[in-house]
């Protein structure tokens, strides 16, 4: 029966999310439209949405079995990434939006030329395959377990479900149901949370029964090193990951894409505490996990402690969030695709209804790569292996010679292919020849020092010689002249009837998004109603969900399309 329960509400939830997309269908126009919102996102919209694609199946699986294992240090871990966010809202966020490109490859063809961008979209796309890939696997594998369900049959037909709303309804559709999986999160971990403690026996009950050096910033492999790395990493991928920069450029202005950042930052300062600690309780209620099954913590200790119901409304966060992720990546690759290979490369006069095709085409061409990395993680070591080896491998030499282009007018396109080539090869030989060869591998922190340094080190010395020859790259030269053209063709450009249309777009999402969090009250009353223990909670988040419904739809009322009309 409670099974049924819970498949009923992965089910219901799953339905309503497809429906959203449906809604969208017909609201992309054109690509500004379909990719970037009609670059008119609400700043809290979009910081939210960023929240959610960061945030995905390595929180549960990954960073979850971090916290089982070794404890505080997976919170500390992701601290990096409010550092990170930090630095990106202050300095990097703003740059983003001052460039109008649509696309970060966009920027990198515009500022580093042609042969730079062919490279770094084939980099691109394959690294974003395999590593959404890779987090489809694990949500697949928890909602299998749980519902006992074939693992291969399931891993496909969530992969389906989540290119099919995707494809469908575009950049909006993605942020509207990342904001629904924020609430169905929160609502989740919020009622787990103390359902956990009254389990483990409270807080003493929970420290007494867990290793001594469990509540250490800093455990095991992941050392200061691994951390400052990380610190360096995660300034480099929040500031300069294609899909993180596609919600720099979707809001209206310099100062919102910053607000998008620190908003990021203040949500990844607070939630780790939350997120981790239903793991960590789980080693003081069970610590006989070992290897891969300690990536399980998270789905036993919902199986533990949440009634019919709420184990389902669990599993639909962590399906969500993990979709979350992917879908923003797929719809950034599908944005790529058609804006910078099709529209730029093969067809350039390409009618606005032959590009949403292409759009849509390419979403699940992506998507079913992505269903396909998937099937094969479990040969490759498991999901923290995948992630983490593939991140410290590409993310230096892929993120680092744009961010860095962003700011420097020295750096040229030779210099960008040599620094990232030498990266890449350098981490590479590290991680799959080295231990062949000669037996040597890296640790995990000198793995992500090497790969993150490296390409930074390169740069800084490039920028000094330059410096010191009083050197300008001409594709710098080339890139402001490119840009003030791009200034006067905006100008020039204005379309009132496009305008309103954005508005009208931007209203309609605000209303869909107030709409969903109705629903999502409504479903939690029901299942307070249910729920065997954790009644009172459910109400209690259920009311919270209700009353911040109110906050979009106030925002949607303050969305003035009838003035965009009159000017």
């Amino acid at each position: 029966m409670s099974n049924n329960i819970d498949t009923i509400v992965i089910a219901v939830f799953s339905a309503f999310v497809l429906a959203i997309g449906l809604l969208f269908a017909r609201t992309g126009r054109n690509l500004k439209s379909f990719f970037a919102g009609g670059e008119a996102v609400p700043w809290f919209i979009g910081g939210l949405s960023l929240f959610m694609s960061f945030f995905s199946a390595g929180t549960f699986v990954a960073w979850g079995s971090i916290a089982y294992k070794h404890g505080w240090v997976a919170i500390t871990i992701q601290w990096t990434m409010c550092i990170g966010a930090l630095i990106t809202g202050l300095y990097v966020a703003p740059r983003w939006k001052r460039t109008g490109a649509l696309t970060a490859a966009e920027f990198i063809r515009e500022r580093l030329g042609l042969p730079v961008q062919k490279t770094y979209i084939f980099i691109f796309t394959l690294v974003s395959v395999f590593i959404k890939g890779s987090v489809l696997y694990p949500v697949a594998r928890l909602v299998s377990a749980s519902l006992d369900l074939p693992l291969v049959p399931c891993t496909i037909g969530l992969g389906l479900f989540m290119i099919a709303y995707t494809a469908v309804g575009g950049l909006w559709a993605v942020m509207v149901t990342d904001i629904l999986q924020f609430v169905v999160l929160c609502a989740a971990v919020f009622i787990l949370l103390p359902l956990s403690f009254d389990r483990v026996g409270g807080l003493e009950g929970f420290t007494q029964n867990v290793p001594a050096d469990f509540f250490n910033l800093l455990n095991g492999e992941y050392t200061i090193g691994f951390v400052a790395a990380f610190v360096i990493y995660h300034i480099c991928y929040i500031g300069g990951n294609w899909t993180m920069v596609q919600r720099y450029t979707s809001v209206d202005s310099q100062k919102s894409a910053r607000k998008v950042a620190f908003l990021f930052a203040g949500l990844y300062l607070i939630s780790p505490v939350i997120w981790m600690l239903p793991p960590m309780i789980y080693k003081a209620i069970n610590p006989a996990l070992t290897g891969l099954d300690t990536e399980n913590a998270y789905l036993m200790i919902c199986k533990l402690v949440l009634p019919p119901g709420l184990l389902g409304l669990m599993l639909t966060g962590m399906y969500f969030s993990t979709s979350a992720s992917a879908n923003t990546a797929l719809n950034v690759v599908s944005a790529v695709f058609t804006n910078d290979i099709y529209k730029g490369m093969v067809n350039p006069k390409a009618t606005d209804k032959q590009l949403i095709r292409v759009a849509r085409g390419s979403s699940w061409f992506f998507g079913l790569g992505m269903i396909g990395i998937a099937l094969m993680v479990p040969a490759a070591g498991g999901i923290v292996e995948v992630v983490l080896s593939i991140s410290a491998i590409s993310g230096g030499p892929l993120l680092a010679p744009p961010l860095w282009a962003l700011f420097s007018k020295r750096l040229d396109s030779k210099t960008t292919l040599w620094v990232t080539g030498i990266g890449l090869s350098v981490n590479l030989f590290f991680k799959i020849l080295a231990p062949l060869l000669l037996d040597f591998k890296l640790s995990r922190g000198m793995e992500t020092i090497v790969g993150v340094g490296l390409p930074l080190s390169l740069l800084l010395i490039f920028e000094l010689w330059a410096r010191s020859k009083n050197y300008v790259a001409a594709e710098y030269i080339s890139y402001l002249e490119t840009r003030e053209q791009k200034r006067v063709d905006a100008l020039l450009d204005v379309n009132p009837e496009e305008a309103v249309e954005i508005r009208r777009q931007n209203r309609f999402g605000l209303q869909v998004i107030a709409g969903a969090l109705l629903f999502t009250a409504v479903m939690l009353f029901i299942l307070s109603f249910l729920a065997s223990s954790g009644a009172g909670i459910t109400a209690g988040i259920a009311a919270v969900v209700l009353v911040s419904a109110l906050i979009p739809f106030v925002a949607s009322r303050n969305v003035g399309v009838e003035t965009a009309q009159t000017h």
